[in-house]
């Protein structure tokens, strides 16, 4: 005989499961319990719910492999609820455990108590609260199927507290969604699609960047111009002649009009959303558009590694396609500006600076921000680099995103680059990583202020209100947490910094003060103030 606690988490060990984040607490003790005590499994004790949903998001995408997000009641239940929206958003598999209040007890708004089904439907692909101890192990291997099959992303269980400790002597399926089975004949009739086609394009996303070795071979062999879709800069090698372009907040004209003008569209791996599609402009009336993946809307539902491999693998001579044109257009774009700033470093002088002293094999992750204006702009991904960044602009993401990457792949540097407002937010996740010996770099782009916001409101009504942020001592704060910490006022000092918090190999912050007046790669925001008349 064995406990409802004990079942779920031998459950999802089985399943592949290999990380459980999450703030303790007291309506899942025996869960927590499991999870520490199971020699397959990893508790990772974090400083802020949110915290614990941006890490197994990010464990989730680097891994392929669902982590686990644990939080209590109504408040845990809330904190956790951006990093699940995060998930969503982004197509990340993640299974959420949530502490409710006892079986006899809910329905009265009881202590912490809420509607946790109700909750979380909109932001899941599934949400339920337990009924019966009995059904909890089935109701979490139905919610690994869920959240692996189709287009993935997190499901969420609720668990009265009472049903954990409970006997359990049930048999559980196995949670492993059943792969779906490649159609030959609709690959080998989209080929002949791609060879008919003049131009054809490719937008790369999440589910693309485990096949990026295929879809290069599929590019060559049927001259595909390849665009990736917003923050999914790693799907694709940036320096290779058929790349054109990063569909992000800013965007070469080139690569729109690369896009406007195919006449065959692949959309492998991602879904469409508003940034990808430049406020769905895209794609343009009267474009064929093939979705290739498990998203739900026609085309191939199949992985897609699996129907690049087939489509690299067909014979025949190459079909070259000359992308010259708009790749040397996106190059263009994309060179860092020589200038310096006047009042801080120039944001630009940031990235130059981590793209030379970031090993090939890095994983970077990105906050929301002004500053990852820069960085969507300047970082020309290598082959081998990783990307982790939210497509639904959640601030707070980039430190404990990159704390779960140093966690789940400690060979590999991990740098979150972050503005002071997203730092200042869940920047705590540093001690996480001081106490589990994980050495992140949190590389801190410090303007003092919520830049974006700073940006429309000059753009729009000429002045600013509500975004000042005080220049923290964000070194000392960083030593006060375990870190090691560096200071950059100057861009001669940029180097050194950098270097050091790369080779070092534990969890570093480089705090650099930027010119607060280069509010985007070609504004500033003296400039945007004087536009309006007040």
């Amino acid at each position: 005989m064995t406990t409802v606690a004990a079942a779920v988490v031998e459950l999802l060990a089985e399943a592949g499961a290999r990380r459980c984040y999450t703030v303790p607490g007291e309506s899942f003790l025996s869960l927590i319990d499991e999870v520490d005590r199971h020699p397959g499994l990893q508790l990772v004790s974090v400083r802020h719910e949110s915290g614990a949903a941006f890490m197994a998001d990010a464990d989730a995408r680097l891994t392929g492999v669902p982590a686990i997000a644990m939080a209590s009641r109504g408040p845990g239940s809330s904190n956790l609820a951006i990093g699940v929206h995060t998930a969503h958003q982004d197509s990340t598999p993640m299974i959420v455990l949530l502490g409710q209040v006892d079986s006899q007890l809910r329905g009265r708004e009881a202590f912490q108590e809420v509607d946790l089904t109700a909750f979380y439907t909109p932001i899941t692909k599934w949400a339920v609260t337990a009924e019966r101890a009995e059904d909890v192990p089935e109701l979490v291997a139905r919610g690994w199927r869920i959240a692996t099959s189709g287009r993935p992303g997190p499901v969420a269980i609720a668990i009265p507290s009472d049903f954990v400790d409970a006997e359990f002597s049930g048999a559980v399926p196995p949670p492993v969604a059943e792969p779906a089975t490649l159609d030959t004949a609709a690959v080998e009739e989209l080929a002949g699609r791609l060879l008919a086609a003049r131009r054809p394009v490719a937008i790369a996303g999440e589910c693309a960047r485990p096949a990026r070795d295929r879809l290069v071979a599929a590019a060559e062999h049927f001259g595909i111009g390849v665009c990736t879709s917003f923050r999914r800069q790693d799907a694709f090698p940036a320096d290779h002649p058929n790349f054109l372009g990063h569909l992000a907040l800013a965007t070469p004209d080139a690569t729109v009009d690369a896009v406007t003008g195919a006449d065959l569209l692949l959309v492998i791996g991602t879904r469409l959303d508003e940034v990808t599609t430049q406020r769905y402009r895209l794609p343009a009336p009267g474009t064929e558009v093939v979705p290739i993946g498990r998203y739900g809307h026609g085309g191939i539902d199949a992985d897609p590694a699996d129907v690049l491999a087939a489509l690299a693998r067909r014979g025949g001579p190459a079909r070259p396609v000359d992308w010259t044109q708009v790749h040397g257009a996106v190059d263009a774009w994309s060179t860092p500006p020589a200038g310096d700033a006047d009042g801080g470093v120039h944001p630009a002088a940031v990235i130059a600076a981590l793209h030379r002293h970031l090993p090939p094999d890095g994983i970077v992750t990105n906050d929301a921000g002004n500053f990852a204006a820069f960085l969507h702009r300047y970082w020309r991904f290598p082959p081998t680099t990783t990307q982790l960044a939210p497509v639904n602009g959640a601030m707070g993401y980039a430190v404990p995103s990159a704390v779960a990457a140093a966690v789940a792949a400690p060979e590999r540097t991990a740098v979150a680059v972050v503005g002071d407002g997203g730092v200042l937010m869940t920047g705590q996740e540093i001690e996480t990583a001081v106490r589990l010996g994980a050495p992140v770099v949190v590389l801190v782009l410090q303007n003092g202020m919520y830049g974006t916001i700073a940006m429309h409101q000059a753009r729009d009504l000429g002045r600013t209100s509500g975004v000042d942020i005080g220049l923290v001592d964000l070194v000392r704060w960083a030593e006060g947490l375990g870190a090691a910490a560096y200071g950059v006022t100057d861009a001669r000092e940029l180097d050194e910094a950098v270097r050091r918090a790369v080779t070092g190999r534990r969890p570093a912050v480089v705090a650099v003060r930027t010119d607060p007046d280069i509010i985007t790669p070609t504004a500033t925001l003296t400039g945007l103030l004087e536009r309006v008349p007040v």
